[in-house]
């Protein structure tokens, strides 16, 4: 067993280098395939004309080894029914006294007096060898003259049962220097006083074999010329189409990257240029559209900014104003003491969007900046919390905080983290119908993430992705409790976004929605994974217990007093092995611990 691995490892060792080059080959040849139309072109068309070229050759081929063997065969017919009537006519004649072997001899003497040539006679069928074969008795043994053991064992049994055939066979007369080679041979049964006499002619096949050899050599040339040609036809087609499409690839990657004014020559008046034109057109329509845009963007930031920076001033204004009424509201009648709380109410409302507005023109301008620094991310959740308690003793919602004992420290923009996780909380309270509402964090080596997870209406199917487009409302009709104006999860995008993290939705009706906040650990690093899933876990929660795993939280009153529904959705990620016991802390105004 040791030799058996020892001998792996020095196979493996010696191997290694020739894997990994033909994987790096195959890797830079399968690049080239996937890149190139030239070269699929070109090397489709070789394939299917190989194909072609390969199935003619074959045809041809065996058409004119039919065509010689036919003629060949004819030929043999005529020269067997000669030498059959010159070998009766000089049994006939011959004196019985003599030898059988003597009279055989000569009557193979009186074949090949013809035309003799290294002992084989030449006729319309081409030099053949003729051989006598007398079978034997119980008297007296076979007698032939001529090569008999060349002829096979097969064709002698239809020439015993008195037939005339043929057969195509390998012979060799290596002792004698004579031919050696493919031969057809045929045997004939002979009417003379010899009843068993047989007489066979051996034709040599060596000029038909040279002549196949010739047209398969050929037709080889030929085919090799022909693919060379096709492939210099194939690659000047392709290279005239591939040419104007890869102008216009690289001129499309140039008018993707704001060169506008990128066109395509226009050469002729064929198909490609009519293409160029078109692609022009489209481009020119294109840049116009996209300048009109653009100077349109421009003019709606330019005026949502300067909109905002002037209702500073009388807004300011009129909060003074109004902290002064209200300051003396109580020497008011009641319905103008009301009036001026709604008037400071709908101010803070009025002044937050106009924040709002200043910030998202900021994200389009691209002037947003990052206040990086190194910190606690629990610090971000503990602050958001404490902003939205009043939102949670608003509704009697019960807000479960689920941190690690440890701190979890990353490079961010603490306000711009502290809005995400305020905004994300806020819109939990307003949907979540009373039942409890879930902030978790957890990190790995990579990134850290926060999951905010309520239990109320949940989301359609699609609106996953709409939740963060600007003024959207999944239901118009409902009373937004923490006065949103609208841009806050538009905003927390854009701030994740200049994080270079993630904020993402997931949701279900009547599951509530789950929100998660992906951000790296180190400015700049871009995010893979996430430490948390986004799609919660089927284990459910209800109001009043504390969660498992759970580190601390900051409760509103319990459910019996709300009338929370004890089967709530799940939570968003389950128990945690990392989270210490759970602590629940009561409704007053104590921040939630870490």
């Amino acid at each position: 067993m040791i030799w058996f691995s020892h001998s792996r490892r020095r196979i493996n060792g010696t191997f290694s280098p020739l894997l990994r080059w033909f994987r790096s080959l195959s890797a830079s040849l399968g690049h080239m395939w996937r890149r190139s139309l030239q070269l699929r072109v070109v090397v489709s068309t070789l394939t299917l004309s190989l194909v072609v070229i390969t199935i003619l050759g074959m045809v041809l081929t065996s058409q004119i080894t039919d065509r010689l063997l036919e003629a060949k065969i004819t030929a043999a017919t005529e020269e067997l029914d000669r030498s059959r009537t010159t070998v009766e006519g000089s049994l006939a004649g011959a004196d019985d006294s003599t030898g059988l072997d003597l009279r055989l001899e000569r009557a193979r003497a009186q074949l090949t007096s013809r035309d003799i040539d290294a002992g084989q006679t030449s006729g319309s069928a081409g030099t053949f060898d003729p051989v006598l074969i007398v079978e034997g008795d119980s008297v007296r043994a076979d007698s032939s003259v001529g090569p008999a053991d060349q002829i096979p064992e097969s064709l002698r049994n239809f020439v015993r049962s008195g037939q005339i055939s043929y057969q195509f066979a390998t012979v060799s007369d290596p002792e004698q220097g004579g031919y050696s080679g493919p031969a057809l041979i045929f045997g004939t049964p002979t009417a003379s006083d010899l009843a068993t006499l047989e007489l066979y002619l051996v034709f040599p096949l060596g000029s038909e074999d040279r002549t196949l050899s010739l047209v398969r050599g050929t037709l080889l040339i030929g085919a090799v010329v022909l693919l060379v040609l096709l492939a210099a036809i194939s690659m000047l087609v392709a290279r005239q189409v591939v040419l104007p499409i890869r102008s216009a690839s690289r001129i499309a990657v140039r008018f993707a990257d704001g060169r506008l004014k990128e066109r395509m020559p226009v050469r002729g008046e064929d198909d490609m240029a009519r293409l160029a034109m078109s692609f022009n057109e489209m481009a020119e329509s294109l840049s116009k559209q996209i300048t009109q845009l653009e100077e349109f963007g421009n003019l709606q930031r330019r005026f949502t900014s300067d909109v905002s920076h002037e209702l500073r001033t009388p807004l300011t204004t009129v909060r003074m104003a109004a902290d002064l009424i209200h300051d003396a509201s109580a020497d008011l009648d009641p319905a103008l003491k009301r009036s001026s709380e709604l008037l400071v109410n709908e101010l803070d409302r009025f002044e937050t969007l106009l924040g709002d507005l200043l910030e998202i023109s900021r994200h389009d301008a691209g002037v947003a900046e990052l206040a990086a620094e190194q910190l606690d991310l629990r610090m971000c959740a503990r602050a958001a919390v404490s902003t939205v308690r009043h939102l949670a003793r608003e509704t009697g919602t019960e807000v479960i905080v689920d941190m690690p004992d440890h701190a979890v420290v990353a490079e961010v923009d603490p306000r711009r983290v502290e809005r995400i996780l305020r905004n994300l909380l806020a819109n939990a309270l307003d949907h979540g119908e009373g039942r409890p509402v879930l902030i978790r964090l957890r990190a790995n080596s990579d990134a850290a993430a926060f999951v905010v997870r309520d239990q109320g209406v949940g989301l359609r199917p699609g609106e996953e992705k709409l939740v963060f487009n600007r003024f959207w409302r999944s239901d118009p009709s409902r009373v937004r409790r923490s006065g949103g104006t609208g841009l806050g999860l538009a905003i927390s995008v854009e701030d994740a976004r200049l994080h270079d993290g993630k904020l993402e939705a997931w949701g279900a009706v009547g599951e509530g929605a789950c929100f998660r906040l992906t951000l790296p650990l180190v400015r700049g690093h871009k995010v893979i994974g996430s430490p948390l899933p986004l799609k919660p876990s089927t284990r459910r929660y209800t109001q009043g217990q504390p969660l498992p795993g759970a580190s601390k939280a900051m409760t509103a009153p319990s459910s019996s007093e709300n009338g929370s529904d004890p089967a709530a959705p799940s939570d968003p990620a389950g128990p945690s092995d990392s989270a210490s016991p759970s602590d629940t802390a009561s409704s007053s105004d104590t921040e939630a611990r870490s």
